[in-house]
């Protein structure tokens, strides 16, 4: 089991929260809105509501405990680079830590963080993980273990619904988003119907991830 603390309960670190305990691993929620963290606390192992510009008082919730640190602050840039900031200087071994522009994601590079995720470029960008596979369009390693896709929908999922998929079942993953166009559907409902043009954004275990990445290749 891993520990994670996400820093941002928005809609981005809410679902990645929510999925890695799903999965079974520690997790730890931080926002400085109460209602933010009131509404994650049912879906994580801790929730606390702290200033994540206060280094004091990540450091009193022992940021520095845990293997992986995603921040996933979006709108507000001051406080991602100084959350990323703190949970660097505090020692944590991996830090996740989302961006929002190019520019975004050069200065959380330069202040250490050691993986840059670009939910919504990425999404569209289609940077193939697996060359041999035109379904693979994006990879990112949360961990060693705990790795995101992004799939295009496989000709034998289309027209059947997540439920019938049954991926968590038969791959111990999720799929956190599903892209139909210009439009992102965030934690996509059981009953959605998987149309040709999707593309999934599926998280799990890199072991079960890489079984997805082999049926695609197929």
């Amino acid at each position: 089991m891993k520990t994670f603390a996400i820093i941002g309960c928005g809609r981005f670190g809410t679902s990645i929260a929510r999925t890695l305990f799903e999965i079974g691993n520690e997790v730890l929620a931080v926002d400085k809105n109460p209602e933010l963290v009131k509404s994650v606390s049912e879906y994580v192992t801790y929730a606390v509501e702290a200033d994540v510009m206060d280094e004091s008082a990540l450091k009193e919730i022992g940021l520095s405990n845990f293997d992986v640190v995603i921040v996933s602050i979006g709108s507000n840039l001051e406080a991602s680079i100084m959350a990323t900031l703190i949970a660097k200087e505090l020692g944590v071994s991996k830090v996740v830590a989302k961006a929002q522009s190019e520019f975004h994601g050069k200065l959380l590079a330069k202040i250490g963080a050691d993986k840059i995720v670009f939910p919504e470029r990425d999404m569209g960008a289609r940077v193939a993980h697996n060359l041999t596979s035109k379904n693979i369009l994006d990879y990112i390693e949360l961990s060693s273990d705990f790795s995101i896709i992004e799939v295009a929908a496989l000709s034998s999922w289309y027209d059947k619904s997540l439920a019938d998929l049954r991926l968590r079942n038969k791959y111990g993953v999720n799929v956190i988003a599903i892209k139909d166009g210009e439009k992102v559907d965030i934690s996509p409902d059981s009953n959605y119907i998987i149309r040709e043009d999707n593309i999934l954004v599926v998280i799990g275990p890199t072991e079960a991830i890489k079984q997805i990445e082999r049926k695609a290749e197929k």
